[in-house]
């Protein structure tokens, strides 16, 4: 699809005036096409009020407001609007995924915009919430949404496994750094090899700490006992589920890839069939460096990140130990060699991580196992 250009100035002036944008796009197709439902709605989420703008295919407004996000205030804008042949788009923010389980069990047809690309198909020089409403709406009579994938439910809950479980690890390990810094404070560096193990909490109990950081100390160690219960009641939970689906036995075959990435990386990519080509997967990850190009001109910048963080953490991680096989270590020893041991490192992490990307593609893709051949 080719790019659209909306001149601020004019659409913000039409906008106070309350005059339809029709006349304010410009489109390189004559007669661009309009939605094939009755009435499109553009919802701007946001935390307490959703501003909302609806207009016919023809660009006559119908109604425009403000709605609380919550089951009242959605169940009024149907009573309001109707429940027949109504297209509604609504910006990618946080709170969308509710408003669109709500509106779509209505019986509306309900689409996620990515806020991104739809600012650059209608750049304005004054951005509010009422105007992103009327934008979103116009894009979406005109069938120009820029629409983002929404995971379903099932696929929702799996991501939600893993994601709490990667929360409570982080959670546990800032407890165990604080105490770490407690014990270099006071001189006393560490005591033991496994601080966290057997030995080390009966070193912890003879440990001549004054108050409060004695008491502290007790409390942080209770915490990472309970977080470490439940941080194992999770992953039982994890490799219960992973057994059953389709793609964790396949990922594993991959070097770096135990079954907790594995779950991981499997419930933030999805349904791979999404991804036509491994190089969408590889910029869905985000681990595509930025580009900049004018004219003669091209540089590259850095990550893009854009895509789910977790799946590119899965992916580097998964790099980090896969570089320690025969199949990518020349990749670690060649970046080193040009970039120095710690920066080279890193960029050989990232190098690896596409790699295994492209790799995953073609493994779930042809539903056979990792290729040793077509590592590099």
């Amino acid at each position: 699809m080719q790019s659209m250009r909306l001149p601020s100035r004019r659409l913000l002036d039409a906008v106070r005036e309350g005059r339809p944008l029709e006349s304010e796009f410009r489109h390189p197709q004559a007669a661009p096409p309009l939605c094939p439902a009755g009435k499109a709605v553009a919802i701007s989420c946001e935390a307490l009020l959703d501003d909302w703008y609806a207009c016919r295919v023809d660009g006559t407004v119908v109604d425009a407001g403000a709605v609380t996000p919550d089951l009242d205030g959605l169940a009024w804008l149907v009573h309001r609007l109707g429940d027949g042949d109504v297209l509604a788009v609504i910006e990618t923010m946080n709170g969308a995924r509710f408003v669109h389980d709500r509106l779509e069990l209505a019986g509306w047809d309900v689409r996620i915009a990515d806020a991104q690309r739809a600012r650059a198909l209608a750049p304005l020089a004054c951005k509010t919430d009422r105007i992103d409403a009327q934008v979103l709406a116009e894009l979406a009579r005109r069938d120009l949404v820029p629409e983002v994938w929404l995971p379903d439910p099932r696929v929702r809950g799996e991501r939600e496994r893993a994601r709490f479980r990667l929360h409570l690890v982080k959670h546990r390990t800032m407890l165990k750094n604080r105490i770490n810094q407690t014990l270099v404070a006071h001189g006393l560096g560490r005591p033991t090899r496994h601080l966290f193990g057997p030995k080390g909490r009966a070193v912890f109990e003879r440990l001549p700490l004054p108050e409060p950081w004695q008491g502290t100390l007790r409390a942080s160690l209770v915490l990472i006992d309970s977080l470490d219960e439940q941080i194992d009641e999770l992953e039982r939970e994890l490799r219960a589920l992973g057994a059953d689906h389709p793609y964790v036995p396949l990922l594993r075959t991959a070097p770096g890839i135990a079954w907790i990435l594995a779950y991981t990386i499997a419930s933030e990519i999805g349904d791979i069939n999404r991804f036509p080509t491994p190089r969408k997967l590889i910029g869905y990850t985000g681990l595509c460096p930025r580009v900049y190009q004018s004219g003669e001109t091209d540089r590259r910048g850095a990550l893009a990140k854009n895509g789910p963080n977790y799946l590119r953490w899965a992916l580097i991680e998964a790099a980090h130990t896969a570089g320690r096989t025969s199949h990518y270590r020349p990749i670690i020893e060649r970046m080193r060699d040009r970039h120095g041991r710690r920066r080279g490192s890193a960029i050989a992490s990232v190098e690896i991580a596409r790699r295994l990307s492209e790799a995953i593609w073609w493994m779930l893709t042809r539903n056979q196992p990792f290729a040793p051949a077509g590592a590099l």
